[in-house]
C-alpha cells in the first residue's frame, strides 16, 4: 500500500466531508460574488456623461464666476457674459480633447 506525506493511503477516495465542505464553500463564494457584483459601465456611456458634464459644467462655472465678479464690481451683464463664453470655450476644448483619446485609453490623457 502506498501512502502520501500525511500517512494516508493515496488510493483511497477522498473523504466525503471534504467534498461536502468544498461544495458549500463554492456555493457561498458564488452567492457572495452575486451579492457584491457591481455592473461594469459601458465605456461609451462614461464618455458621454463626461462630455455632457463638460458642456454644462464649464459654462455654468464660468457664469457663476462672472456673476460673482459682477456682484463685486457692480457691472452686472459684462463679466457674466464674458465668463459664460469663456466657460463655453473651455467646455468645447475639453470635449475635443476627450474625443481625441484613443478607445480604451483614459479620458483626459492625450497621446
Amino acid at each position: 500500500m502506498t501512502t502520501d506525506d500525511t500517512g494516508q493511503d493515496s488510493r483511497l477516495p477522498p473523504d466525503a466531508r471534504i467534498d461536502s465542505l468544498e461544495k458549500r464553500i463554492e456555493r457561498a463564494q458564488q452567492v457572495e460574488a452575486e451579492r457584491t457584483h457591481r455592473p461594469q459601465l459601458n465605456p461609451t456611456t462614461r464618455i458621454a456623461q463626461q462630455l455632457f458634464g463638460h458642456l454644462i459644467g464649464a459654462p455654468a462655472g464660468g457664469g457663476l464666476i462672472g456673476w460673482g465678479l459682477d456682484s463685486l464690481f457692480g457691472t452686472f451683464p459684462l463679466w457674466f457674459l464674458i465668463m459664460l463664453f469663456v466657460g463655453f470655450g473651455v467646455g468645447v476644448r475639453n470635449v475635443m480633447r476627450i474625443s481625441r483619446t484613443p478607445p480604451g485609453g483614459e479620458p483626459g490623457q492625450s497621446s
